[in-house]
């Protein structure tokens, strides 16, 4: 039961991960021009490297629909596809130049929290907000959401990533599909790097 649950959802995310391509906004800025808002597919390929080099291990909380949630470690984790659905929060790609408004916080402890916020009238780019808490210029804390609407589906994603000293500890997705002529998919996945 537990790995059909695991199962059924990576199957779900990784068609998210299809359907919200056909909505991309376009190609990435080049590698040479700094990005104009936080990049994220910087901080996720570090990680993805970190990650597999050290082999490190995950424990899942997984929840489909209205099923229990059901709980998984996983020793050998292909990183590239496991955060795949994280580098959807890219918000530097051409196409997104301008689209975003920044709002910066200063935070209790030395914290720094930039907001990117969507303007109204953007429809090529899907992330609606990202919220980066940084300490000392690291990324403590990635936060989006990501919300896609067509004449065949609607989707709303929350992401969140936790480091810790620059390594990735916990991430968690949570979300909800509407296909036409199909009911509502709610799914929740909770991650804990070991």
């Amino acid at each position: 039961m537990r790995k059909r649950v695991v199962a059924r959802l990576a199957v779900v995310l990784t068609g998210l991960g299809w359907l919200s391509a056909c909505g991309d906004a376009g190609p990435s800025a080049p590698a040479a021009r700094r990005p104009l808002y936080f990049d994220v597919k910087g901080l996720l390929d570090k990680q993805v490297a970190q990650l597999t080099q050290r082999k490190a291990a995950v424990t899942k909380r997984v929840s489909l629909r209205d099923e229990a949630t059901e709980i998984a470690r996983v020793p050998g984790v292909k990183w590239a596809d496991e955060l795949q659905i994280f580098f959807q929060a890219d918000i530097n790609k051409a196409a997104l130049r301008g689209a975003y408004v920044v709002d910066s916080v200063a935070l209790p402890g030395g914290l720094l929290r930039r907001t990117y916020t969507r303007r109204p009238g953007q429809p090529n780019a899907p992330v609606a907000r990202l919220a980066v808490v940084q300490q000392n210029g690291a990324a403590v804390d990635v936060a989006a959401t990501i919300d896609q609407d067509n004449p065949l589906f609607s989707t709303r994603k929350q992401l969140q990533l936790q480091l810790s000293s620059g390594q990735l500890r916990a991430y968690k997705v949570e979300g909800t599909q509407k296909l036409v002529l199909f009911d509502t998919l709610r799914y929740a996945a909770a991650a804990r790097v070991e």
